[in-house]
């Protein structure tokens, strides 16, 4: 006989997680399969896709370069690579957030004519900008090789500060998905949250540049720390400060358990609502 899946509905509270988990992940092929028809509709399988897709930030690291120029004077390459690297992790949390925040709503049909985890919707979402993400880190090497900054095992650390921001983009794009639900002009105000993040994150600036009575916004912002961190390993080839690493493990965990827990929380509400 061919196994049958009974989806009893749940009344309140959170759905019975170890099912619900185990669910998910024998749904990881969905994913994965919905995030690379997601990827082929916005043409990331084509040649000049995959080009765009790395000019748009390299354009605009050049643009922001050549006003950091103009305004304050510097050129060196350090602070060139500096921007470009921060620009590109940048854009890993910013387009986990764009492609997050309508990913439930997007998927009316899905929601209404099947029965799966709703989580697996802002994953897919993530993943996509995972994707994205990839080819900037070749791009970034290359860089700098040609800058010929220095090289070192610290370079290591990269992967922990990578690691950190996918958790720290996941729960965003879990939290705001759901939010989108029931707020949905969200969605229109998301483009000037995240210039706002852009313009006080040490992208633009590195945080030595930071006046002390300005350090407020290293307290709240949470992607201070890894972009502070990021940069000092990619760019610097320095060891990252351990306060700092522990600092956006503790926004990433935070905002990842929160986030998870308000989604499942108010997932029985979707069917109704989007």
């Amino acid at each position: 006989m061919t196994p049958v899946d009974v989806f009893v509905p749940f009344h309140k509270g959170l759905p019975p997680l170890r099912k619900y988990w185990r669910t998910l992940w024998e749904r990881r092929a969905f994913i994965t399969e919905y995030s690379r028809s997601e990827l082929h509709e916005q043409h990331y399988d084509s040649v000049f896709g995959q080009i765009w897709l790395i000019l748009n930030p390299l354009l605009l690291s050049a643009v922001y370069f050549i006003l950091i120029v103009i305004i304050g004077g510097h050129s060196d390459k350090v602070r060139y690579a500096h921007l470009t690297a921060c620009l590109f992790l940048f854009y890993l949390v910013a387009n986990t957030l764009t492609g997050g925040v309508k990913s439930v709503t997007s998927g009316q049909r899905l929601i209404l004519n099947t029965a799966f985890p709703r989580i697996m919707l802002p994953i897919s979402a993530t993943v996509i900008a995972i994707f994205r993400f990839i080819p900037t880190i070749l791009i970034f090497a290359i860089l700098r090789t040609v800058l010929g900054l220095p090289v070192g095992w610290e370079l290591l650390w990269a992967i922990p500060i990578v690691v950190i921001t996918i958790v720290f983009a996941l729960g965003l794009a879990i939290l705001i998905s759901c939010i989108n639900v029931y707020f949905r002009d969200i969605a229109n105000f998301l483009p000037y949250l995240t210039r706002t993040f852009l313009y006080l994150s040490p992208v633009l600036w590195e945080a030595s540049d930071l006046k002390p009575k300005l350090q407020t916004i290293e307290m709240i912002n949470p992607l201070f720390p890894i972009l502070d961190s990021w940069s000092r390993t990619v760019v610097h080839a320095q060891q990252p400060h351990l306060s700092s690493m522990l600092i956006a493990s503790a926004w990433a965990l935070l905002l990842f358990i929160f986030g998870t827990y308000f989604f499942l929380s108010r997932e029985r509400e979707f069917a109704v609502r989007v």
